[in-house]
């Protein structure tokens, strides 16, 4: 996952919006949102060269989202981070205490950041800074580097998320997270890639033949509980598939959020 603007509002009719792109190899292979069957609570998108996950929910509450940081030279995990968010949905830790568990073994992955949170809580890791912290309720952008680095595609894209929170759309918020625009070269971000590259990795929606947006992944969470995931997947040469699913209220769970 390479670019999350997200609105957390606990309170409000809508309190939790996502709209999120993951960007990858054309080739790496993965399966679509869905219900997993070996943890029917977990509604996410699944890796199948590594395992785990970029973002996903439970049906109870639970909410978790990654990106990796561009750090070339940095030294790489042995771990796969995409089981970072596929831990946390699984399990039943709080939020906190997940990251907190977590801080101790950072070494073991390569940089990233990761959202977790539930129904009334979400926290934020950034491997580089190390502590965990909760999220005051506000609009955020969060792409290959630290929360709120305002690169070109962040700002862009998390200043429309924030111009139709009040009614959001889900044909708009496509739309948003599908802007090809690169930035200008006086704005591109120097993350220590090429010119090509970084000019390639500014816009919001990545397109190539090797590597771009596989996904497009929207949530909204009601008050109630109730979610809508959908996710618009592409390949090389466009769009290849779209799902939707509705998750009722977690009043009628009797587990409840964890």
């Amino acid at each position: 996952m390479c670019l999350i603007v997200f609105a957390w509002r606990p309170g409000h009719a809508l309190p939790l919006i996502v709209a999120a792109n993951r960007d990858e190899f054309h080739a790496r292979p993965s399966l679509p949102l869905a219900h997993w069957d070996d943890a029917p609570q977990v509604v996410a998108g699944r890796d199948l060269q590594a395992g785990g996950t970029w973002l996903g929910v439970t049906t109870d509450g639970r909410f978790a989202a990654l990106t990796n940081i561009r750090a070339p030279g940095s030294p790489v995990g042995e771990r796969s981070r995409g089981e970072l968010p596929e831990r946390f949905l699984r399990g039943a830790h709080a939020p906190a205490s997940y990251l907190d568990e977590l801080s101790h073994s950072l070494d073991q992955f390569s940089g990233f950041n990761l959202l977790v949170g539930n129904l009334t809580e979400l926290w934020f890791l950034n491997s580089e800074e190390g502590t965990p912290r909760p999220l005051s309720p506000g609009v955020y952008g969060l792409s290959n580097a630290a929360l709120d680095t305002p690169w070109p595609k962040l700002l862009s894209t998390r200043a429309a998320l924030q111009a139709c929170i009040g009614a959001p759309e889900r044909d708009q918020l496509l739309e948003i997270m599908s802007d090809s625009q690169p930035a200008a070269d006086d704005e591109l971000p120097a993350t220590g890639i090429s010119y090509e590259m970084e000019k390639l990795l500014s816009s919001a929606f990545i397109a190539s033949t090797s590597y771009g947006t596989r996904a497009i992944t929207l949530l909204m969470r009601r008050a109630d509980g109730s979610t809508t995931m959908t996710e618009r997947r592409f390949g090389p040469n466009g769009a290849i598939g779209e799902t939707e699913i509705n998750l009722p209220s977690t009043a009628t769970n009797p587990k409840g959020p964890s």
